[in-house]
């Protein structure tokens, strides 16, 4: 067992595209430096192609990330050599350099690439040999290589595009899935209780003025929030996802009536804007109106006797929103939730930044900037 982990350690590292292209120079270098000792020696009718061949396979190094240049590098040595009378034919390196044009490029530079390779091939066949067959022989050393490279090219992205959909797939089965789950306990949950407090205020005496708005502003809510979970559904729902944020039609507009409703909850609140209204994009629109909502509920909840005002600053370059309050925190034992979290998410998925914390004078501050060509 260790020692077929160990082999399979070793294989792993000979993988790497850096380790595998330098093992293979290494390899294929080999051949050609004996051959450069032995011209050295006294054989030196094989020192010229031992040389020509040390000249040109450094070049596979780059396949990967530049094989047109590799290739062309190759090709006109390779050429060159041929023509010359040092070799008689074409060599491995040839062969890998134009395999790594097909296998890493393609459309036109390939069809480019690989039409000007055949034909410097096809001339310096035919200087070193004319008369013979030598376009029919570049055709053939051409073709199959690039050919094959492009083959293993094409079935690559095949496999990887089959592989993404099958994930794209399961994402969206348990995007279904989240959304059956919410529809069967969360928004159930929802319609008891707004069948609930809308039973309460029936049953109430017409002179508790008081309680039966504080009742009605409830039934309001939950109204308001079934409305939004079935939209959030059907978000969850659609195939591809997108317009999440837009689809829950909530935005800066809406921030008047969030107001409002914070005040309706016992959390007198006001609302300032300044700056000149633009039309923001929706994840943007969406994520100010939610951090507004996020604020408002956290001081309600974690808050005494506190009044709340929200700044909303339209700048040329960004959007900028603050929530202050100046209630005591309540220190109820309540363990923190995750809506600074969620606030935080939000503000990084638009590009901005967002500040949170106590304030000197007391209370509580969340401020958030967005800018609005990062949106």
């Amino acid at each position: 067992m260790r020692l077929a982990r160990t082999f399979m350690t070793i294989v792993r590292f000979f993988r790497r595209p850096t380790v595998y292209d330098r093992t293979l120079v290494i390899v294929l270098c080999l051949p050609a430096l004996i051959s450069l000792v032995t011209g050295v020696l006294g054989m030196t009718e094989m020192l010229p192609s031992a040389v020509a061949y040390l000249v040109s396979t450094p070049f596979l190094l780059m396949r990967r990330n530049r094989p047109l240049l590799t290739t062309g590098a190759v090709v006109v040595v390779d050429a060159v050599s041929i023509a010359t009378g040092l070799v008689t034919s074409s060599n491995v390196h040839s062969a890998v350099a134009l395999y790594s044009l097909g296998r890493y490029t393609g459309g036109r530079p390939t069809a480019i690439a690989t039409g000007a390779a055949f034909a410097v091939y096809a001339v310096a066949m035919e200087v070193d040999r004319p008369g013979v067959n030598s376009w029919l022989s570049a055709l053939f050393l051409v073709g199959v290589f690039v050919g094959t490279g492009q083959f293993v090219r094409l079935r690559t992205e095949l496999r990887e595009r089959t592989t993404r959909e099958a994930a794209d797939a399961a994402v969206r089965a348990e995007r279904r899935r989240i959304a059956r789950e919410l529809h069967d306990v969360v928004a159930h949950h929802i319609t008891v209780i707004n069948a609930l407090v809308g039973g309460a205020r029936a049953t109430l005496p017409p002179e508790q003025l008081v309680t039966r708005d504080a009742l009605a502003s409830a039934e309001q809510t939950a109204r308001q929030a079934m409305s939004e979970m079935r939209r959030l559904l059907d978000v969850l729902r659609a195939e591809g996802g997108e317009g999440a944020d837009a689809a829950t039609g909530v935005g800066t507009d809406r921030l008047p009536a969030l107001i409002k409703e914070a005040g309706s909850a016992g959390l007198p609140a006001t609302l300032t804007v300044t700056g000149e209204p633009v039309e923001l994009p929706a994840a943007v629109d969406h994520a100010v109106y939610r951090i507004v909502q996020e604020a408002l509920t956290n001081t309600r909840k974690h808050a005494v006797g506190a009044r709340a005002s929200v700044l909303l600053t339209y700048d040329p370059e960004a959007v900028e929103v603050e929530v202050l309050d100046d209630g005591v925190a309540k220190n109820d034992g309540t363990p923190p939730g995750f809506g600074l979290g969620g606030m935080a998410e939000r503000v990084a998925l638009c590009g901005g930044r967002l500040s949170t914390g106590p304030r000197p004078e007391g209370g509580f501050r969340v401020h958030a900037r967005i800018p609005l060509e990062s949106a």
